[in-house]
């Protein structure tokens, strides 16, 4: 899985595995999580959005089951 630095005021990278339908999101508070079943056109609607941040809280947390892989950071 292949990570892409994003232009975002609350995401930083996105990468996805298609065979597994699974992206995973860094933020900029360094937390990660990694979605379950998320189709490749929700993805590429997410990397071409214009607001990224946006098109995420809208489309993603509410629809598709997650897992934290990593948390926020402290500082």
């Amino acid at each position: 899985m292949m990570s892409v630095v994003v232009q975002s005021t609350t995401l930083t990278t996105i990468a996805y595995d298609a065979d597994r339908q699974l992206p995973q999101i860094e933020f900029r508070d360094q937390a990660i999580y990694q979605y379950s079943d998320v189709p490749a056109d929700v993805y590429q609607g997410l990397i071409g959005a214009s607001s990224k941040g946006r098109y995420f809280n809208r489309s993603i947390p509410s629809r598709f089951v997650y897992d934290q892989v990593k948390p926020a950071s402290l500082s």
